[in-house]
């Protein structure tokens, strides 16, 4: 069975879907106005994973990923720099877009813009207000905090506690401190929507609560995001939604750790982050996702550029396996592992179902991998016979498979991962293996052993076959590139 914590009830629950095999999905998504840091990234490949395994387990999901294209932060950029929000926004959508493509994260089923939805929002407000749970002053349109008697339910704290709380915006026309913005009355120089209130623009909680309520209706399964949005975000979706709908919102809340440089939570207000695109441009992505997941979702990560090589490493470990398998020679005598194998086999399905299934826990499924990695590694030196080999090559597929789909690792071929870890032009390679190749032949063994261990150095170990001269290569990392001490 299926467990997941729920940060609602602040313990692990079996996952029961609301209607029966489907399970929809809604995920904060980032606002467009810079490129993605890993600290998205992270948020992304999370729910990506979250999503995939959901699949696998056989539930139909429906997926939704927001846009917030409307914020204080877009018009601040557009101010600064002379452009529109709307340039801006769709500049940094297609920047995400590509981030995302990057990290073989799945494509949504629905990419809701928030100003897409205006006239819903602006029809929540009025709602609220008819049920007294909102009121108008100034053109601003406030959510009243005490009319919801169990705001704090999902944060955990009262109300008179989360008055000192630093992201709470006090005006002296509310009603209350705690009370928070649905609509706001825009500036002359802001974009804005007409409204019963005046030209004004959508408060950032409001957008997701009628994105998610309009595309899944309510209550739908997950929400998710951050654990910096548990407060006020998440707390205030819940209050206008639930207030607004008198249906609960979501069942399940999914909260995923933050990303730490130094021990301080990576942030682009502290100026400590780092770009997708800045990692990608030393590391393969396929590393950056790995690293990603090698610590439970509800964790802190702690970001290194020694993290990310030990995630290549690893990486590498499987596709040199994988690439042994492929050129792997039965001779004519062998030894019978058939039911090793088969029993290898069903450890691993059984152990990272198991692992898996206890809130979708991908350090352990690594664990489980890499296992299974070595007793394959073991397998192979025992020289297993035709039958046996046979058998080892069709499992260890379909292993590489579901790992491939639920945690969207291991997506290359062995030739294609180690020709992206080159550090060198491969022409140029390919030029040294031939010269290497005709200094063989001419019993010029010094010169021929020269090229290889001069290959070494640059991280690019040749293999002699009977098929030719193949190479695998280790990334060398002379520098830190992105990090500074």
């Amino acid at each position: 069975m299926l467990k997941v914590y729920n940060t609602l009830s602040g313990k692990k629950e079996n996952f029961i879907p609301i209607n029966n095999n489907t399970v929809k999905m809604y995920i904060c998504g980032v606002t467009v106005y810079d490129k993605c840091h890993i600290g998205h990234a992270r948020s992304a490949v999370v729910f990506d994973v979250i999503r995939r395994y959901l699949i696998y387990k056989g539930y139909e999901v429906t997926f939704v990923k927001n846009f917030t294209d409307i914020d204080d932060k877009i018009i601040k950029k557009s101010n600064e720099t002379g452009r529109s929000w709307k340039d801006i926004t769709k500049e940094y959508i297609n920047e995400h877009d590509y981030d995302m493509k990057l990290l073989n994260v799945m494509v949504p089923d629905y990419v809701p813009r928030a100003t897409d939805y205006i006239d819903e929002m602006i029809g929540m407000c009025k709602k609220l207000i008819e049920k007294n749970h909102a009121y108008e002053i100034n053109g601003n349109v406030y959510f009243r905090v005490k009319s919801f008697s169990e705001y704090g339910k999902l944060s955990g704290r009262d109300i008179e506690e989360l008055k000192t709380g630093t992201r709470i915006d006090v005006s002296d026309e509310k009603d209350n401190p705690m009370d928070f913005a649905l609509w706001k009355k825009s500036k002359d120089n802001e974009p804005g929507w007409e409204s019963p209130w005046g030209k004004g623009r959508p408060g950032w909680h409001i957008e997701c609560s009628v994105m998610s309520s309009k595309i899944l209706g309510l209550p739908f399964d997950i929400h998710g995001g951050g654990k910096d949005l548990i407060f006020p975000h998440h707390e205030n979706e819940i209050a206008q939604s639930e207030c607004a709908e008198n249906s609960r919102f979501a069942k399940y809340w999914l909260h995923n750790g933050f990303v730490n440089i130094n021990k301080e939570k990576m942030s682009k207000s502290l100026g400590n982050f780092f770009t997708i695109r800045d990692i990608t441009k030393e590391f393969e992505p396929e590393t950056l996702r790995y690293f990603l997941i090698t610590t439970h979702y509800r964790s802190p990560l702690d970001f290194s550029e020694e993290q990310l090589i030990e995630a290549e490493n690893a990486l590498n470990r499987i596709y040199i396996l994988l690439d042994n398998i492929n050129n792997h020679k039965t001779g004519k005598k062998g030894n019978d592992l058939r039911g090793e194998i088969e029993n290898l086999s069903d450890k691993f399905f059984h152990s990272f179902t198991s692992v898996m299934d206890d809130d979708f826990n991908t350090a352990a499924g690594l664990s489980v991998v890499f296992d299974y990695v070595k007793k394959v590694n073991i397998f192979l030196e025992n020289k297993p016979d035709k039958k046996s080999f046979e058998i080892l090559q069709n499992e260890t597929e379909k292993i590489i498979s579901i790992i491939q789909s639920t945690l969207g690792i291991i997506t290359k071929t062995p030739e294609e991962w180690f020709r992206a870890n080159l550090n060198i032009n491969e022409e140029e390679l390919l030029s040294l293996i031939e010269k290497r190749n005709q200094h063989r032949k001419n019993k010029e063994f010094d010169a021929a052993d020269k090229i290889r261990d001069e290959l070494m150095k640059k991280g690019v170990e040749l293999l002699d076959t009977p098929e030719g001269t193949k190479y695998r290569t280790k990334r060398m990392h002379l520098s830190s590139p992105f990090i500074s001490d």
